[in-house]
């Protein structure tokens, strides 16, 4: 394949769905009783959902497939099947262009969008280069740091969901398409914190690698509309064949991963907790924050040896150290500039020479750093950084880990740890408070809570706002932990 060939194949999320699968799906969603008089596939690829759909909506009276690429378009009229069938309509157009009012009219009653998204994210079309996008603004209403920092990154699909939804408020219609696991939980975000009308959900879950060979997890999502219905849950089943499901829902605006098992402990759940997870540092430059130590020499990420003072370095723990337990010793060092966000880094220049000397040099890397948070801030600024950081003990899990397994870590090198950002951590002054918290965490009662409402198909599935949940003083009070028994006194169902 050339270069121009997979830059279009990653520019427009170029994956068909294999004509098997557009089948079971349509079958499944006659299974559903869905029956629409209206059925568009809005980036219909070759139309093999159009050509699963057309036998199974015999009452359909239009099947309408839109397309940017006129290739494909040109291979489904050549489709003499479809094209027997005078209710096919194939149209030429820009998904982010065209004028979808005009086509999905009041009038248009009970209207099923069908079909499969590109699943590529607004950050990998722009190293692309590429146009194929929508009109860059803040949709998901990100605040403060979220808003000019990760989590302004999404699926083109999440944002093409919300298009289609929009069309298909205050009518009777179906949604039906095929995206990652995630963004159907963003879409259910979406409908909830907007108040959007939202009739029933569902998502079945597809064999990603098998049909698209890809590594992640996928689904249908499959949504009913009404003129009035603001039902907030998902039935989450295994598989398009499955008839067991588990519910996802809401509790105090946080999406619930099984909505009956959260009810039971529900009462554990912090409204405004006083237990704060941080985050470990970010800075953006590891080649030049991060060392290796090599006798007294300290080895940054460029290979260079160099001779530090030792007043601004830290054992530093990564994500993976944590998950696989490795926390009683390290030979990585990160040089931490700032005891909080916005202090002046010149105290530096005069405790230790020869730090300073060393960021100067290097300055070009750290003034080079993308994020808008480092605008306007002291020089070599660094975030994720407060008391907390410099307290001797700590109890940590990392982020991207599918487990929950928390760590009790003391200081190394009688120097406090710190982490790298894809750490939570809990700080302590006192040592005991931090061997009864740990033991708190690993009660049955904590991991069930947390087990019942943490997605672990997410790129991110641990992360402060969720380990914030957990009520830790009410735990201890209601199931009596008793430490050093990693048991409760109580039963719990």
């Amino acid at each position: 394949m050339s270069y121009n060939d997979r830059k279009t194949k990653l520019e427009y999320g170029d994956f068909q769905t294999p004509s098997a699968l557009a089948e079971m799906v349509c079958r499944k969603l006659v299974e559903l009783n869905v029956n629409p008089t209206t059925i568009i596939e809005p980036t219909c690829g070759v139309g093999n959902f159009i050509q699963a759909a057309t036998p199974s909506f015999p009452s359909a009276a239009k099947i309408i497939g839109v397309d940017i690429n006129q290739n494909y378009l040109t291979q489904i009229r050549l489709n003499k099947h479809l094209f027997q069938d005078e209710r096919c309509e194939i149209w030429h157009g820009d998904f982010f262009q065209f004028d979808w009012e005009s086509l999905i009219n009041p009038s248009t009653d009970r209207l099923l969008v069908l079909g499969n998204f590109p699943w590529v994210t607004n950050s990998k079309q722009g190293t692309v280069g590429s146009e194929n996008l929508p009109k860059k603004n803040n949709f998901q209403n990100h605040k403060g740091l979220d808003a000019i920092t990760g989590k302004s990154n999404f699926d083109i699909s999440e944002w093409m969901l919300i298009q289609a939804v929009q069309w298909l408020q205050k009518r009777d219609a179906y949604l039906a398409m095929l995206c990652k696991t995630s963004t159907a939980r963003k879409l259910l975000n979406y409908l909830h914190s907007q108040k959007l009308n939202l009739a029933e959900c569902a998502t079945y879950t597809i064999d990603a690698k098998k049909y698209f060979d890809a590594n992640v997890d996928a689904c249908l999502l499959f949504c009913k509309f009404d003129g009035n219905s603001q039902n907030y849950f998902c039935d989450v089943f295994s598989s398009l064949e499955s008839s067991e499901f588990h519910r996802i829902g809401y509790h105090n605006n946080l999406l619930v991963k099984d909505i009956d098992v959260f009810s039971k402990l529900s009462h554990l759940y912090a409204v405004n907790s006083e237990t704060k997870w941080r985050s470990g540092v970010k800075h953006d430059c590891s080649n030049v924050m991060e060392f290796r130590k090599i006798g007294n020499l300290f080895v940054n990420g460029f290979g260079e040896s160099v001779e530090l003072e030792e007043t601004y370095l830290f054992p530093l723990l990564k994500g993976s150290d944590v998950a696989q337990n490795r926390i009683n010793a390290s030979d990585r060092y990160i040089l931490i500039t700032q005891k909080f966000i916005g202090e002046s880094t010149e105290n530096i220049k005069n405790l230790a020479p020869k730090t300073w000397k060393y960021l100067e040099q290097r300055q070009q890397y750290l003034d080079d750093r993308k994020s808008k948070i480092y605008q306007n801030s002291p020089r070599f600024a660094i975030f994720g950084v407060g008391d907390y950081t410099f307290k001797p003990w700590k109890i940590a899990i990392g982020g991207l880990y599918k487990k929950l397994e928390f760590r009790s870590i003391g200081e190394i090198a009688d120097k406090p740890v710190v982490f790298d950002d894809t750490v939570y951590f809990l700080s302590f002054d006192d040592e005991e408070v931090a061997r009864q918290t740990f033991e708190l965490l690993n009660s049955p009662p904590a991991i069930k809570f947390y087990s019942s409402i943490v997605f672990w198909d997410e790129k991110r599935p641990l992360k402060s706002s969720v380990l914030n949940c957990l009520n830790l003083e009410l735990l201890n009070s209601r199931f009596n932990v008793v430490p050093g028994s990693n048991k409760s006194g109580k039963e719990y169902n």
